[in-house]
């Protein structure tokens, strides 16, 4: 039993618990003594933080913690949609309180990271201009047949590649389909065309690239005006156009804020996933815009290839109705090793 992930379980669930209550809750057999140990363990790593003192002392999770702690997600969602204790609605406090204060990737995380960026730095360093474009095109023929499939896209990935290389539709497949891949390949040489065009993030760059990836399609430009459901979970997007534009305006300032690299992609990936500012496309335009802003700076872009389009959604819902970025992190992470491995 690892009692310390334990007890962050618990204080997720049941903030400002006594020492007991987490005794029992967590069905801990070891002394009392050993109990205090861990909780001070915890308090001294940041996260958990104390409320009141002798009798009336209470324990809950510490902001970071909330964030970054590892959740279960088997656990998570053994339980029934309406059994789920969540926050159902938008949390304007994430983004301008919370994720402003914390360091999102621990120093191990980091230094992994850094360390396939430098790999990912002189493997294409070494390769010609020849070379390069067409590893970036294999990545983005990967990217579009990810992206679009876990929207729901039926064409597989030798489908999409001949669809893309050739223009040949696929048999049996709607034309929506289609339309929706070779959008991922306009808005992805967009990108590539002009590659400094996400070093700063602002709206109307993001309102570009969802008008690249809804063309011909039957969605909306611009951001929403009416409400939407997210099916599979009870969190509620926000319905206001004007709350929407501030939630958007506010991401754009926690990422242009932040100086890691790596922290502005994620945050970007999962912000304007849970925002959902437009009708439709909001997954697709936020894994085009964390990949543009990669690609600005030089570094290594992602295909989402090698992912489990049910465990990216159980990450991103997790983050919907918990606030909970630790699933989706591990997904930025596998992913970014698996590009700069597999295409350069």
């Amino acid at each position: 039993m690892d009692v310390a992930r334990e007890i962050l379980q618990f204080l997720h669930y049941n903030p400002l618990s006594a020492r007991e209550e987490i005794a029992n809750g967590i069905k801990f057999e070891g002394s009392d003594t050993t109990l205090k140990r861990v909780l001070s363990s915890l308090i001294q790593k940041g996260d958990v933080s104390v409320n009141g003192k002798a009798r009336a002392t209470r324990y809950r999770l510490s902001p970071q913690a909330h964030l970054l702690m590892p959740l279960n997600l088997d656990t998570y969602f053994a339980k029934d949609i309406d059994e789920r204790q969540i926050q159902p609605s938008f949390n304007f406090d994430l983004i301008n309180e919370q994720l402003p204060k914390v360091s999102v990737f621990t120093p191990d995380e980091s230094a992994l990271l850094n360390d396939l960026q430098t790999i990912f730095s002189k493997h294409i360093a070494e390769m010609s201009d020849t070379e390069y474009k067409k590893e970036m095109e294999r990545l983005g023929i990967d990217l579009s047949w990810k992206s679009s499939q876990i929207e729901g896209n039926t064409y597989s990935l030798l489908e999409t590649e001949r669809l893309l290389r050739e223009s040949k539709t696929a048999s049996g497949k709607t034309k929506e389909e289609a339309v929706m891949l070779l959008n991922h390949k306009d808005a992805l040489r967009f990108i590539l065309d002009n590659p400094d065009y996400l070093k700063t993030l602002s709206i109307s760059n993001i309102e570009d690239i969802h008008s690249l990836l809804i063309k011909d399609l039957s969605v909306d430009k611009g951001v929403r005006r009416r409400r939407v459901g997210i099916t599979g979970t009870n969190y509620h997007p926000l319905d206001n156009e004007f709350q929407i534009r501030e939630a958007l305006s506010d991401t754009c300032t926690l990422v242009n804020g932040k100086e890691d690299i790596f922290e502005k992609a994620l945050l970007t990936l999962v912000l304007l996933s849970y925002i959902q500012a437009f009708s439709d496309g909001n997954k697709r335009t936020a894994r085009i815009t964390s990949n543009a802003i990669l690609i600005a700076n030089g570094y290594c872009p992602l295909s989402f290839r090698s992912v489990d389009s049910i465990d990216y959604k159980k990450a991103m819902l997790i983050f919907y109705e918990q606030n909970n970025l630790y699933a989706f992190k591990q997904i930025f992470i596998q992913q970014f090793e698996f590009a700069v491995k597999e295409y350069f």
